[in-house]
Formats: C-alpha cells, structure tokens, sequence
C-alpha cells in the first residue's frame, strides 16, 4: 500500500440516497479495458449493482485502466459495492481470458456529490474522458459509457 494509502478510508461515509463519484483504476495502469468486449465485463458489474438495488447508475465511462461511475446509494454500503463490482469483474475477465489477473489497484476514490451540484454537469465530464483522452472523436463513437440523461 503506498504511504498514506490508509488515510484515503478516514472518514469514509455511505449514506443511502446520497450521490457518489467512484473511480478506481487497474493494477499498474494496465490497460485491461482497451478491448470494448472487455470493458463490457464491467459495465455487466454495473448492472448487476442496479438489479440488486444496491445502486441506481447515473453515468459511466470505462477507461481502458480505470473507470468513474455517477451512483445513486441504495441498498448497499459503499465498500461493499466496490468490493462486489471489483470481485465481479475480476471473475468475469478471468474467465474470459482464461488467465489468472490480478486486475484492481487496491482502493477506489469517491466523493459524496452536493445537492447543490449540478449532476448532468458531472455526467458530461464523465462520459467527455475518452475525448479528452485521444480516445474518439466524439462521445458517441466511443462503446463503453452511459448517462440516464443521454
């Protein structure tokens, strides 16, 4: 764990209703997600979050080594959601490649989104990285993002 890694939990909060932006990255930057049928591993984990009610998606980008994630907490408490989309998408590519991956960097950030926040402001930003990052042209040519406002 790098120095100071603990101190990313102190004052960790999960409050069911509230808004979250989660963003956790692979191991080493490893560019797992640069083939979309990969990335959609995860994006199955997402749904799998939604099914189970522990979070409403407000909008999502997979990065090819990390992705940001707009919820709504439900039923879950934060770690775990994280822990579960994590495991499930560490099972799923593993199982698909046939290897044995260590994919997640330990740890996730997350920030408790204000009311007062303007949340399509926060979705463009979110589903804009692959622009942003020479990734596509514009938003719609890139597979691997959603926004319940788009």
């Amino acid at each position: 764990m790098s120095p100071g890694g603990n101190r990313l939990r102190f004052g960790r909060y999960s409050e069911s209703g509230r808004i979250y932006l989660l963003t956790s990255v692979t191991r080493d930057r490893t560019p797992f997600f640069g083939d979309w049928r990969m990335g959609r591993l995860l994006v199955n984990a997402f749904r799998q979050a939604e099914e189970e009610r522990a979070a409403r998606s407000l909008a999502w980008v997979v990065m090819p080594d990390h992705f940001h994630w707009l919820v709504e907490l439900q039923d879950a408490h934060l770690a775990v959601l994280m822990c579960k989309t994590k495991s499930r998408t560490v099972r799923a590519l593993n199982h698909a490649t046939g290897s044995h991956h260590r994919l997640w960097q330990k740890g996730y950030h997350d920030r408790a989104v204000r009311r007062e926040e303007d949340l399509q402001a926060i979705a463009r930003y979110i589903v804009m990285n692959p622009v942003r990052a020479g990734l596509a042209r514009r938003v719609h040519d890139y597979p691997l993002w959603d926004a319940i406002w788009i």
